[in-house]
């Protein structure tokens, strides 16, 4: 089975942490933490903010590793590196997702998640 490592971010804000509805593909219209896939010779901090700018347009600063997770697709093995983040500039845009928005804490279990993401809400209970 073939391996994929990507890089998710958990932006907080206060009681609250931003999630992205995808916009494409076989998990359209689920929640997810936004972030991708990590290039050929580079970090795991640089691909974050490569991908958030490409996805949203924004600016971040990455502070700490939250968790590390992984999940078997059908077709593939996910290992997903989630780091604690802070917008520092940019303009919001929707280039990769068709929504966006600010969930408290408590309400994290109320959304319909992308499979692999359930395991990432249910490490975030534990860090906060």
């Amino acid at each position: 089975m073939k391996n994929i490592e990507v890089v998710a971010a958990i932006i907080k804000k206060d009681d609250k942490i931003f999630i992205t509805r995808r916009g494409y593909g076989e998990f359209i219209d689920m929640w997810e933490f936004p972030g991708g896939k990590i290039e050929k010779g580079e970090l795991r901090e640089e691909a974050l903010i490569r991908e958030i700018d490409e996805e949203l347009e924004l600016k971040i600063e990455v502070k700490d590793l939250v968790t590390t997770i992984e999940y078997d697709y059908p077709n593939f093995h996910l290992i997903m590196h989630c780091f604690l983040c802070e917008v520092i500039g940019g303009e919001l845009k929707l280039n990769a997702h068709n929504d966006v928005k600010w969930v408290l804490y408590d309400d994290l279990d109320n959304q319909k998640w992308v499979p692999a993401d359930v395991l990432v809400v249910d490490e975030l209970k534990k860090y906060f």
